[in-house]
């Protein structure tokens, strides 16, 4: 699609995105805790911590299979994760205008690890895009708007 095409898309802000990333983290990081609650529990004294870091780097695959997951099939579903939600944004497909399908909803999540990966670079790529597309948005033809 043309980009005088996508003039009429109203572009959600970087700060309700960044708002909406920062909700997700904590969301997914508090299933994570939930999840391994007692495991975590576990490692109360300070002595822990050691053993607490090697937990956490031990279990860092589960975090990375959390997030895909619910990024996947909350933009699958709803076009918004519940941070994006809370913002009042959503992802959708730059050619229909509609909602990411499942391909795209899991590449734009399995992207999204890749953009955190290199430190955020993926995300700096927003500010000096006109759409504000990150790397995981051009990855799957998306683009956030207000909802």
């Amino acid at each position: 699609m043309e980009e005088k095409n996508l003039t009429h898309y109203n572009i959600a802000p970087m700060s309700a995105r960044v708002w909406a990333m920062l909700i997700d983290d904590l969301f997914v990081s508090l299933l994570f805790f939930a999840i391994f609650f007692e495991q975590i529990m576990a490692f109360s004294n300070a002595s822990d911590l050691e053993k607490l870091a090697l937990f956490l780097n031990d279990n860092f695959l589960v975090l990375i299979i959390l997030k895909i997951t619910y990024q996947t099939l909350f933009v699958w579903q709803n076009g918004a994760t519940a941070g994006k939600m809370a913002m009042k944004i959503k992802v959708i497909d730059m050619n229909s205008g509609e909602k990411p399908n499942f391909a795209q909803s899991f590449l734009r999540a399995s992207g999204r690890i890749i953009s955190e990966t290199i430190f955020y670079i993926g995300y700096l790529i927003a500010y000096f895009n006109p759409l504000t597309q990150t790397l995981h948005d051009k990855m799957a033809k998306s683009i956030v708007v207000n909802a």
